[in-house]
Formats: C-alpha cells, structure tokens, sequence
C-alpha cells in the first residue's frame, strides 16, 4: 500500500523544460574577457596616428623647409661668395658695368685726377670681322701704335696729385698696394713708374673699388676716352677718374651680362682688352685729337713728348683670345708684364689669353638708371651700378 507524502507545493524533481539563458557557452571557444583594470567598463583609447602627433609635424615641417631654403641657396648662380659691394668674392656672375669716360664710377679709391677731357679719337680695332664665341675677348698687344692717345705734352693724370691722396688715406693706399703686390711704402714709386694716356678703344679690364677698407673687384668696359695710366708692357694699371688699380679681365664663360648705362656707338664686337706687350715699351706711339702723331716714353709724364710721323697701321689689330684656365703667373717688381694678383684679386691672364670667370664679382650696386647700349653680347641688361 503506498501512501502518498503530503502535497507541500513545491517541485519534487527536475523542472521539465531548460533553465533560463544560454545551456552553452558563446561562439568563440575561449572564456569570456574581463572588463580592463581600473574599472568603469570604458573601452580603450585607440592609437593616434603619426600624423597626429604635433611635436612630430613639428619637426617634419621644419625638415622640409630646411630642405627648401637649402636647396635654393644652392642653386643660385652667385653660390659661394658675396658681391663686391660686400667686399667679397662671388662665383660666375657673368656681370660686365660699362664704365663712360668722365664718371667716377661705384667705391672709388680716391677723387679723380684726370687732367684731360674725353679728347682721344676712337677708332676701330681691325679685325673685327673674325668669328669668335660670344665668350671670347679680342686682344690688342700693349705696344701697338694708336692703341692709345692723349694731347701732346700734356698728362692725362696727374700722378702726383694721386700719390697725395693715397699719402692723407693710408688705409686706401694699403688696399691699393695689396692689389697690385707691394707694399704700401712702394706705392708713390709704383704710380710715378706709370704711363699716363687716353684710351682709344672701349676696353674691358677688371676694375677693383674700395669699399669697408678692403679692395674689391668687379668686371667692366671702361668707355674709349678714359684716362688711365699703364705699365711699361702697356696694360692699365690704375683708372684716374676715380683712383682704382685695375688689371687683365676675367674671361666668361658665356656671354656676359652688360649693367650701367651704354654710350652713343657702343658694340660689344669692338671691345679689346689689352695683352702685356712681349717685351718693355721704350715709347708709346700716340694719335692727337686733330690726328697729329707723337712719342710718349714710357714712366713720362709728357714732358719728352715729340711728333713722330703716322704709323703705317694706325689702327691696331684685334686677335681673338678664347678664354680658358687662369695660371699664377706674377710680378715681383712694378712696372711689369705679368697682371698683379692679391687675396681679393681673381684677375691673372697670361700674357696672350685671359682666365676663366670661376670667382669674379658682379658690379657694385649704384644710384643710376639702367641702360642698354645697342650690342650688349648677347647678354641681358641690369639695373646698373653707381658711376
């Protein structure tokens, strides 16, 4: 006989269906993750990118200018050095000032001691008719007759006013004397060694100013006319207009760029420079305005001066130099047939070609209008120098 216990309403076996919730754990096979350290339930912050980081984009930024600026710097043409308005040394400039007769011109040594308008008649070097690249620079020989002229008896400098002026500017005449390789005790000896005349052909030499007490140095084509005194191989040593030393030009190594402003009958194809004559001239054969002839003895200042008859090429001839590597070749005693060389003078042809253009000066800067001269070589026109 079975009895049954008392009902107390409460199950007495398992319930009939599943219990509440999954009966199997989730997709994934692995336990559950716990919430991160700290609490809170906050998920974690997700990483910034590199782009994102300002201390970074700071110093990428500064890169990349640095970079730029580096880039532009030396990629100008001038790289390596300052003008000579700085009183430096810049690299392939390719700048020629033109230079008229009667102006001072930019950082002249002293006050002019010119003594003769631009009396000289021009004249034509002979063959100007020879090809030769625009780079070239046609030489006429120190001792031709007619390279250069004046008034008979009368100097076109007074060289005893410039060494009077050097003498009251030690620190000029100092510059002066480094330029040309002596001391500056040698100076007044080294000018009254010279040859006071008129150039007759628009010459290119180089031109050293002075500025902030140093000499610098320039390219240009000083105007036919100009007074100048030269050596005893015939090259210009010193412009009277303003006192400068000058020396052989410097080659291009394309067709220079001409600044300043142009004179009337101007052209680059009737531009000489003057290579030293192969041995001492005794005398300069002369032409006079009124086309009279005369002798000048080299280191006279006119006072030997006597009428010779008209040579039979009056007007000298040209040969083409091409330009090519400068060789140090100097002088050791003035007058001499080697061009002078010194720390700020990057001039130095040989006797029959000039250097290359590796570390010369543009023009210094000035206060005058530009100009263009009606051949200028194939070059562009500035704004022009102060003259």
């Amino acid at each position: 006989m079975s009895v049954d216990p008392p009902s107390s309403g409460r199950p007495t076996g398992p319930p009939s269906g599943p219990l509440s919730g999954p009966s199997q754990p989730p997709s994934g096979g692995g336990p559950p993750s716990e919430p991160p350290s700290g609490g809170g339930g906050k998920e974690p912050e997700p990483r910034r990118p590199w782009w994102g980081s300002v201390p970074r984009v700071a110093i990428i930024a500064t890169a990349v200018v640095a970079a730029v600026v580096l880039a532009v710097v030396l990629s100008r043409p001038d790289n390596g050095g300052t003008g000579a308005s700085d009183g430096g040394t810049s690299t392939s400039s390719g700048e020629v000032f033109l230079q008229p007769a009667a102006d001072t011109g930019p950082d002249e040594f002293t006050e002019s001691t010119a003594q003769e308008d631009s009396s000289a008649s021009p004249v034509t070097p002979s063959g100007a008719a020879e090809s030769a690249p625009q780079n070239a620079v046609r030489g006429v020989n120190g001792d031709a007759p007619g390279l250069y002229g004046g008034t008979r008896s009368v100097a076109s400098c007074d060289v005893e006013k410039q060494i009077k002026y050097f003498e009251d500017a030690p620190d000029k005449q100092r510059a002066f004397a480094s330029v040309v390789r002596i001391q500056a005790s040698e100076v007044p000896a080294y000018l009254r060694s010279l040859t006071p005349v008129q150039l007759r052909m628009d010459t290119r030499v180089t031109n050293h100013g002075y500025k902030n007490g140093a000499a610098t140095s320039y390219q240009a084509v000083l105007q036919a006319g100009t007074a100048a005194l030269v050596d005893d191989r015939g090259v210009p040593r010193v412009r009277c207009a303003c006192g400068n030393p000058l020396s052989p030009p410097v080659a291009q190594k394309s067709a220079p760029k001409t600044t300043g402003t142009a004179w009337p009958g101007y052209k680059s194809s009737n531009v000489v420079m003057v290579t030293p004559a192969p041995q001492p001239v005794d005398a300069f054969v002369m032409c006079e305005p009124d086309g009279e002839w005369f002798k000048r003895e080299a280191g006279d200042t006119g006072d030997k001066d006597h009428k010779t008859k008209k040579p039979d090429k009056p007007s000298p001839s040209a040969s083409v130099t091409t330009p090519t590597a400068p060789t140090d070749s100097t002088s050791s005693q003035p007058p001499t047939s080697e061009p002078p060389t010194s720390d700020t003078d990057t001039s130095g042809p040989t006797t029959d070609e000039p250097p290359s253009s590796d570390t010369q000066q543009p023009p210094p800067d000035n206060n005058t209008g530009s100009g263009t001269g009606s051949d200028t070589g194939g070059g562009t026109t500035e704004q022009a120098p102060a003259s």
